[in-house]
């Protein structure tokens, strides 16, 4: 089967070498291999979700972003406000840090859906009376009336950072005029939501409980923050935002119990809970040092919570039986969770991954790392001869103990390898028994995370957002202000900016090769060209990854970057354990490498 081509020419720059400077290891291995054959998938998953020409996504209205194509148990056929904006933030980024144009009508288009959204009446309100809190609509950009966990006080302040991001690279092209007419105004009324409503209750990141909730306090924080710099860039003023702010920053301090963050102030559970790794990556600055103020991913406070909250889940699934302390397990949203049987969710397993990406990136940058006593059980896991203290990077600590987070970071992403079916698509959850996929299937949000993940191991950050700024002050208040707050009327022309779709000069192919096999027998594909190893079968074969191989499914898929439009010649080969070599019987197989927008394609064969 062909992956389905791509929407835009913009596939083959997911491969490319991202314009930041790389500070991480050179990685190889299976997971490398996986990892560049899932990017594009990832990024067509999500296109495939945006009205008006997802084909996952039929009625939807333009710059609309379906959750799920699933309309059946769950029903997440609907735009909500925080997966929109979590999914354009990623794409922004995407477009910021690979240069690939072909994303900016996308982002154009949710500019002028947002601005449409915000009018909308719904159970929460209008514009100045609430609304905003209004946690989805449907695609046609219509209210949904039907009972729900509302309000959700995230959306506001996530829209407004997705908004920010383009904003600000519009500044740099000389395009203020178009950021104060056509964004601000709607990133205007988010601000003034966040101002009026931050110490207000609301519905968490997972929509069950009603209190305060430590992610919605972060990205409220981060979004002022923000919001002040953009209207000063704009010759705007946000003296909310600036009022405001530090009593956000305050409260968010409370979460943490001296051991862990505690996610939510209700709801009667223990507090564990992966909206705390999720907003230290939403609240993330690479220019920031490892400050616990804002819970940066480096920092004592969150790289104590990763260990807590990512332990939790190690004796709660069979899956992860048998994982020793200091690798990867699968993660879920929090441990009493029963949601569509309270499985692990690929969105969690891999921000647990991207998390240690950015604690790396930070502590490179900084050029040095610290061991707490707060941390120190942390580093232990990982890197047994930890011990407090300070360790620069030019020692050999330092080099050790980055090595280690990274080794620990893949391991988490090689979960998630494992538990994806070999055409790529993310599901909601996979279960926590035989890791299939479970729940809503071709999830937004999987993909999105995938992609923010992948980018943070390429060291392909985002921009600095002002989180070095932070000042806790002296005393705190639980204040709040309003206003202003108008109907932003002025959007972008639609259409100007949609490429053509170019096909790509190269092909990432997923050989997929059904054969039984024996413990310690290992599948390699090889053939008439150099990219397969001209015939060889020894190291330059290209090995073959059994972690979607079952009994019912004995699958061995093998990745390998080819031109387009030539014609090849392949065989796998089986190598036992003391290797001998069997070969494929019959005549070599031929394939014509395609070429196609996405930049990859998928083959199925069995052993003959």
């Amino acid at each position: 089967m062909q992956v389905s081509t791509c929407l835009f020419a913009l596939c083959s720059a997911v491969l490319a070498a991202p314009r930041q400077e790389n500070l991480l290891r050179r990685a190889t291995g299976s997971l490398t291999s996986w990892l560049a054959a899932e990017s594009p998938i990832a990024l067509q998953g999500v296109l495939n979700n945006i009205g008006p020409n997802g084909v996952d996504a039929p009625g939807a209205d333009s710059g609309m972003v379906v959750a799920s194509p699933d309309q059946v148990n769950p029903d997440y056929f609907y735009s909500w406000t925080r997966d929109s904006a979590l999914t354009f933030k990623c794409l922004t980024d995407q477009f910021l840090a690979y240069g690939t144009s072909g994303l900016e009508a996308q982002i154009r288009d949710y500019v002028n859906a947002q601005a449409a959204v915000q009018t909308i009446e719904n159970p929460s309100g209008g514009l100045c009376t609430g609304g905003l809190g209004e946690p989805k609509f449907y695609l046609n950009q219509t209210a949904f009336f039907g009972p729900w966990g509302r309000p959700q006080r995230d959306g506001p302040a996530l829209r407004a950072t997705a908004l920010i991001a383009y904003a600000r690279y519009l500044i740099s092209q000389g395009e203020s005029s178009s950021v104060s007419s056509i964004i601000w105004p709607i990133v205007q009324n988010d601000l003034s939501y966040v101002t009026q409503y931050w110490n207000d209750t609301t519905f968490d990141l997972w929509e069950e409980i009603d209190s305060s909730s430590f992610w919605t306090t972060a990205v409220q924080y981060r979004a002022l923050i923000e919001g002040n710099t953009l209207a000063g860039q704009i010759g705007e003023s946000c003296s909310n935002c600036v009022s405001q702010a530090p009593n956000v920053l305050c409260f968010l301090q409370s979460y943490w119990n001296g051991e862990y963050i505690v996610a939510n102030t209700g709801g009667g559970r223990s507090g564990k809970d992966s909206n705390t790794i999720l907003a230290s990556i939403h609240v993330f600055d690479p220019d920031a040092s490892c400050d616990d103020n804002t819970f940066q991913p480096c920092s004592d406070k969150m790289l104590a919570n990763h260990k807590v909250l990512t332990d939790s889940f190690r004796s709660i699934y069979s899956i992860n039986s048998g994982i020793s302390e200091g690798s990867g397990v699968a993660v879920g949203r929090y441990p009493e969770d029963t949601y569509q049987g309270g499985n692990p969710w690929y969105l969690c397993t891999m921000a647990a991954a991207e998390l240690l990406y950015d604690a790396v990136y930070q502590w490179k940058r900084i050029g040095s790392l610290n061991v707490t006593s707060t941390s120190l059980a942390f580093f232990q896991a990982i890197y047994p001869s930890a011990a407090v203290g300070t360790y620069s990077s030019s020692s050999s600590t330092f080099d050790s103990i980055i090595d280690a987070v990274m080794t620990y970071g893949d391991s988490y992403m090689s979960i998630a390898e494992k538990y994806t079916p070999s055409n790529g698509s993310l599901s909601e959850q996979f279960s926590k028994t035989t890791g299939s996929p479970l729940s809503a299937y071709d999830l937004t949000w999987s993909f999105a995370a995938f992609l923010t993940a992948y980018n943070a191991r390429a060291a392909a950050m985002p921009a600095s957002w002002g989180a070095a700024s932070a000042s806790l002050p002296s005393s705190c208040s639980g204040s709040s202000a309003s206003g202003p707050c108008s109907t932003a009327t002025a959007t972008f022309t639609s259409g100007t900016l949609t490429p053509t779709c170019s096909a790509q000069p190269s092909t990432t192919v997923i050989f997929n090769e059904l054969v039984t096999t024996t413990y310690g027998t290992n599948i390699y594909l090889t053939g008439d060209n150099s990219e397969l190893g001209n015939w060889s079968t020894g190291s330059e074969a290209v090995p073959c990854s059994a972690s979607a191989y079952t009994s019912t499914n004995p699958l061995w898929y093998c990745v390998a970057t080819l031109p387009a439009g030539t014609d090849i010649q392949y065989k796998f080969i089986q190598v036992a354990s003391d290797g001998t070599v069997t070969w494929e019987s019959g005549s070599n197989r031929e394939y014509t490498v395609p070429s196609n927008c996405a930049g990859v394609a998928e083959v199925n064969d069995s052993w003959q």
